[in-house]
């Protein structure tokens, strides 16, 4: 069974300036994306692009109802997670063997809290390295553009970690 990976907007929208979308597509997982996510939070993303995402394998995916339920259950016990940090939540758990790709502080928080395994945009890096689907020259070439891009919110030592260990 492929292990789905449930994709955040800011983590989509860095890989993107980082160049590695069709590296993570490479990968042996199936991403997906809820469709409020889709239509909500990645306006910006050209249909060029979401042709890439889904020609790639990206899947978009409409909530259940029990889905929809939890994730309002979820707001009601962390009121700071937005009302797409919950679907995004509710698809995960509902998922089993599921990865939550999530940068979000208080996402990762919560998501840790329920024991819901999740990852960050480092993580696309190292699997990618590690899967062998991109250069790590283009490894190199993200991991400088997002440590000089101020709206790039990824840990300092963590790209810093990867760029002494690629070069």
């Amino acid at each position: 069974m492929t292990r789905v990976v449930v994709t955040d907007a800011s983590c989509l929208i860095d890989l993107r300036k980082g160049r590695l979308l069709p590296a993570m597509l490479s990968l042996p997982y199936r991403f997906t994306v809820p469709l409020p996510l889709r239509k909500h939070e990645l306006l910006d993303f050209t249909d060029c692009e979401w042709r890439l995402l889904d020609d790639g394998g990206m899947e978009t995916f409409d909530l259940q109802p029990e889905q929809v339920s939890e994730a309002f259950a979820l707001k009601r016990r962390h009121p700071r997670l937005s009302a797409n940090d919950c679907f995004r939540l509710a698809a995960a758990q509902s998922r089993e063997n599921s990865v939550l790709l999530t940068g979000d502080g208080i996402l990762r928080r919560v998501a840790a809290q329920l024991k819901v395994c999740l990852h960050g945009v480092p993580w696309v890096v190292d699997e990618c390295e590690k899967a062998g689907v991109c250069s790590g020259n283009s490894l190199v070439a993200a991991l400088e553009t997002w440590r000089k891009d101020s709206s790039v919110f990824l840990p300092k030592a963590e790209i810093d970690r990867r760029l002494r260990r690629l070069r």
